[in-house]
């Protein structure tokens, strides 16, 4: 009986993997994930619960190996590394602090698993300001790929473009050791223009959500997990106010004096705080701080509360029965504030699974 040149399926490693948001996206494109890094423990946790027939490497990634992660491959190569290496010293959100975060070299880690692995095909997300004011590390990155022989191709993307419920510039690298590799096309876009569908909005992601249970009560029924963490914090009375105050996709400017913060008495500083989502778009970005009212526009478009930790999951396009593996809302809204959206992941993965499945047409 003869035997397959080319495999039926595709291998895929996840670096710097969070919660999972991004091995969530390569699965449904297709790739089978068989190895993950990640040193945060209770992001690794919430990985395996929804991921358990990954192997996972919870420790830092110059800690491991390139054989180690080859070593988990059913078909002893690697056809995709993937990863969204940290660099928060480039995001906007952080850029007035103006420090310099050691975390950022380790975009160089990526590269050094690419060069010893040489997978058929990479991708990499990251905060769009990492190819401007990173690009110190991103332009050599770039570089030693071009010269290991991978055709590359970056572009900053809005999120809500691919479908996914929310406002978010991304910085796509892909790359292909077989040729050209195009960044893929957007399916969707502001008012379903050119013959696109129309942006995914609020309403559409979490309206089907059940009313949240407070925080304190969901402590009382066996932790805010047992009940699917779709759950709120328990508001101060001047929160309530100020969001009765505040207008369906509104920030903290629609708030009168007296309901305003110290700090934001003044018309300057960060608006996008104070305020309601609106129902009928793409949400804001979600952040780590998306169940609080103060770090961002995460106020429910109509009711008096906050969004919940299911419906920020939701709008970062996580299934509703996706397990956040810990009764700590502050740990579980970073792990949710930090993913790559799935469906995003899911666009972006799929043109490397297409690539690849042409490649093999070609060799068989």
């Amino acid at each position: 009986m003869s035997v397959k040149k080319n495999p039926d399926f595709f291998v895929a490693i996840d670096l710097f993997a969070g919660g999972g948001g991004l091995t969530a996206g390569l699965k449904r494109a297709g790739f089978k994930v068989c190895a993950a890094v990640e040193f945060d423990t209770l992001a690794a946790t919430t990985y395996t619960a929804n991921h358990p027939e990954t192997v996972m490497f919870s420790k830092d990634i110059r800690e491991v190996s390139s054989e180690e992660l080859l070593s988990t491959s059913p078909t002893n190569k690697i056809d995709l590394i993937a990863a969204c290496p940290p660099c928060q010293s480039f995001s906007s959100l952080t850029a007035k602090y103006k420090r310099k975060d050691s975390r950022d070299e380790l975009i160089n880690e990526f590269a050094r698993m690419v060069r010893e692995i040489k997978p058929r095909t990479i991708m990499m997300e990251n905060v769009p300001g990492l190819a401007l004011k990173g690009a110190h590390l991103f332009n050599p990155v770039i570089q030693e790929f071009k010269d290991l022989g991978y055709s590359i191709s970056y572009r900053v993307l809005e999120v809500a473009d691919y479908g996914v419920p929310q406002r978010r510039r991304r910085l796509v690298v892909l790359g292909s050791l077989s040729g050209d590799i195009d960044i893929p096309e957007s399916t969707h876009s502001e008012g379903g223009t050119d013959g696109k569908l129309p942006w995914v909005t609020v309403r559409d992601a979490i309206s089907h959500i059940p009313q949240p249970m407070p925080l304190t009560k969901a402590k009382t029924k066996g932790g805010p997990r047992a009940v699917g963490w779709n759950v709120c914090r328990v508001l101060a009375p001047q929160n309530i106010e100020r969001l009765r105050a505040s207008k369906e996709g509104g920030s903290r400017a629609d708030l009168p004096k007296h309901l305003r913060p110290a700090c934001h008495q003044e018309d300057f500083g960060f608006t996008n705080v104070y305020g309601r989502m609106s129902w009928d778009k793409p949400s804001p970005t979600i952040t780590g701080g998306c169940t609080t009212l103060s770090k961002g526009r995460f106020g429910h478009p109509t009711r008096l509360r906050t969004i919940s930790v299911r419906e920020a999951a939701a709008l970062q396009s996580f299934p509703d029965d996706y397990d956040f593996a810990s009764d700590f809302i502050d740990r579980v809204c970073v792990i949710i504030g930090n993913a790559l959206p799935p469906r995003f992941a899911e666009m972006m993965a799929a043109r490397c699974y297409s690539k690849l499945k042409g490649e093999n047409r070609v060799h068989e």
